[in-house]
């Protein structure tokens, strides 16, 4: 593990090439860890960011707040905004991705909570022009598939209780309502529990975990309390189904494992549900789901693109932890 010394706590983190990028703060660490101040530097209130699959365009946004900003390269493309209503309880909505036909798109909520919306990214034409029929969800932690077919929303509705809905995105740009339905899972998908974190494996499994907190639902549970799941589109049904004994928080997808993220990073098989390698020494913040808990922030971090390297802000630190190879036996705690 590589520990790269920062002047302030990186908000958000993302690789370019072999170089770390701190859109939020202006910063860049090279190979020879050397912290580079950028011209432009975006601070109050965004204190997050996302970036699309090519590396072009990225937002930096408050992730409980109102606004944020789109941006290609450094050059603003476009302001942006969400509702009011309940903005302080839940992760801002916003992903960009690549659709199949090669546009790169946003994915966000403007004006409305619980209508989700897909623009250009770079005109801003609206995708998803016509009659709407919202149900009262609240969309977060928005991501699109690695092949541009589907949109994962893991957010929540008023209990307040976490969910999983994963909308078609050919179809919903013929016809923006199916944004508004309940999606193409199985209107029972047996998940008999909150979902705290999903994320994609590839373009046909997601990964989702859940909590302790269980739905009052007669029948025996597919997916229950404190599980890791993995579902497959085409088999529309659990491929997986592991107890975990912590808790998995934040999830990040990383071939046929993921990386979670509660107190410390943990490499998890998504198949038996095993620990691969976790590393102890390597704090992140204790957070479950999209929303509730104002004073704890979604951790930071950013895997690599071929997989090989995970960057964790720390408070006085970037940590830089080398992966397993995938197959590759570890001892189970690294430092």
């Amino acid at each position: 593990m590589i520990v790269l010394k920062v002047t302030a706590e990186a908000q958000s983190l993302v690789w370019n090439g072999d170089d770390l990028v701190d859109a939020v703060g202006g910063r860049r660490w090279g190979p020879d860890g050397v912290e580079q101040h950028a011209s432009v530097i975006h601070g109050f209130p965004f204190d997050r960011s996302v970036v699309s699959p090519s590396g072009r365009y990225s937002v930096v946004y408050a992730e409980r707040g109102t606004e944020a900003l789109l941006l290609d390269g450094d050059r603003l493309v476009r302001e942006l905004s969400r509702s009011y209503d309940y903005a302080e309880d839940f992760d801002y909505a916003v992903a960009l991705g690549t659709l199949q036909d090669g546009r790169e798109v946003l994915v966000h909520c403007p004006e409305e909570y619980n209508v989700l919306e897909i623009e250009d990214a770079e005109s801003g034409e609206r995708l998803t022009d016509g009659e709407r029929h919202p149900r009262d969800v609240f969309h977060s932690r928005l991501e699109v598939s690695p092949d541009g077919t589907h949109l994962l929303s893991a957010g929540w509705f008023w209990h307040p209780y976490g969910i999983v809905e994963v909308f078609d995105l050919a179809s919903a740009l013929t016809d923006p309502a199916v944004l508004d339905g309940r999606g193409v899972l199985p209107s029972d998908p047996g998940i008999d529990a909150e979902v705290v974190s999903a994320c994609w494996l590839d373009g046909d499994r997601m990964a989702v975990a859940t909590g302790e907190q269980a739905l009052d639902d007669e029948g025996i549970p597919v997916l229950g309390p404190g599980q890791l799941g993995v579902w497959s589109l085409s088999a529309r049904r659990w491929i997986h189904c592991s107890r975990v004994d912590f808790c998995i928080g934040t999830l990040i997808a990383r071939g046929d494992t993921v990386v979670s993220l509660y107190g410390h990073p943990r490499l998890i098989d998504v198949a038996t549900g095993a620990v691969v390698a976790e590393w102890p020494t390597v704090e992140v913040p204790r957070r479950d789901g999209s929303y509730g808990a104002t004073h704890i922030p979604t951790p930071v971090v950013a895997l690599h693109p071929d997989g090989t390297r995970l960057a964790v802000a720390q408070p006085e630190s970037i940590a830089i932890i080398t992966l397993p190879e995938r197959g590759e036996p570890q001892p189970l705690t690294q430092a």
